[in-house]
């Protein structure tokens, strides 16, 4: 569990890693973007629009929104094949650089995951659920650092707003990912995108080059709205939870392996792991109106 954030110093910082402006198919520019999360009290964000070539491969350049209290990631959404239920791939890559090339003609989505991890970048399977991604798909794809877990456009597009149930079953077979909540914000009519689902990233700074170290390092976890301020394991087999007020808080992993805790506005819980049977957890917070908080998946090894 030493990948867990909580005890790390520094503060949360909250962030949307997942959103698009004009530059692609949004309905705002970068600059307006930027400022509507910062007014809704975010710390940072990454505008990440299409990297296609209807869109001439758009790399929104997010700079001149950076001040001291906000800042920003340079990123894009990248594209290349076909995933085997039909459609193209979607990969989100949050701190790339500007002038990262476009996709050479015949790339491979593996090949253009593989040269967008080598920047440095945090690359992830954008919503699998809503694309109906499967395991061959990500099996094929290879390494990329995160499973997008919830993604907050897809709610009004097919109700595949959550893909838990593919990053389980590919943490279940030993594949390491994490996995982060997004807005995928559009601002585009009919679609209820903006403040569904962000990250908390812990970090000493607000700069760029810190809070990517920290995604790529796991130091984050996700939410639709309850807050965790602490998990620690104690005497090897319990965990304490700590969080804003919750009707009930989870560990789960491989196959129906859970232990749960149930209470009318919980705010800390002991939760016994003895008999838990898995190589990996992760926690659920889960609040009176059904909105969530995530911890990465960690191991017990």
């Amino acid at each position: 569990m030493d990948k867990l954030p909580f005890a790390l110093p520094g503060r949360f910082l909250r962030g949307n890693i997942h959103g698009h402006s004009t530059l692609s198919d949004g309905g705002y520019t970068v600059e307006e973007v930027c400022r509507l999360y910062e007014q809704a009290g975010y710390d940072f964000i990454s505008v990440t629009d299409h990297f296609l070539p209807h869109y001439n491969f758009p790399m929104a350049d997010s700079r001149p929104c950076r001040n001291g209290s906000f800042t920003t990631l340079i990123g894009a959404e990248l594209h290349a094949g076909e995933i085997e239920m039909g459609g193209i791939w979607h990969l989100v890559g949050v701190g790339l650089p500007l002038d990262f090339a476009k996709p050479r003609e015949g790339e491979t989505i593996v090949e253009l995951a593989a040269r967008a991890l080598a920047t440095g970048a945090f690359v992830a399977a954008a919503h699998p659920a809503w694309y109906c991604l499967t395991e061959r798909d990500l099996e094929a794809l290879g390494p990329v650092d995160a499973i997008e877990i919830f993604n907050g456009v897809a709610i009004d597009h097919n109700d595949r707003a959550e893909s838990w149930h593919l990053a389980d079953t590919m943490l279940g077979r030993g594949h390491r990912y994490l996995t982060y909540a997004a807005d995928d914000f559009h601002g585009v009519k009919d679609r209820h995108d903006f403040l569904r689902g962000w990250v908390h990233v812990k970090a000493e700074e607000n700069r760029p080059e810190v809070i990517l170290a920290a995604l790529k390092a796991g130091h984050f976890y996700s939410s639709t709205g309850p807050q965790i301020m602490d998990v620690e394991v104690r005497a090897g087999d319990k965990i304490v939870v700590r969080c804003s007020p919750a009707d009930e808080i989870f560990v789960t992993g491989k196959g129906s392996s859970s232990v749960a805790a149930y209470g009318n506005g919980m705010i800390e819980t002991v939760l016994d792991i003895s008999k838990f049977r898995s190589p990996y957890g992760r926690i659920t917070v889960r609040d009176v109106h059904g909105e969530r908080a995530w911890t990465n998946p960690f191991w017990f090894d």
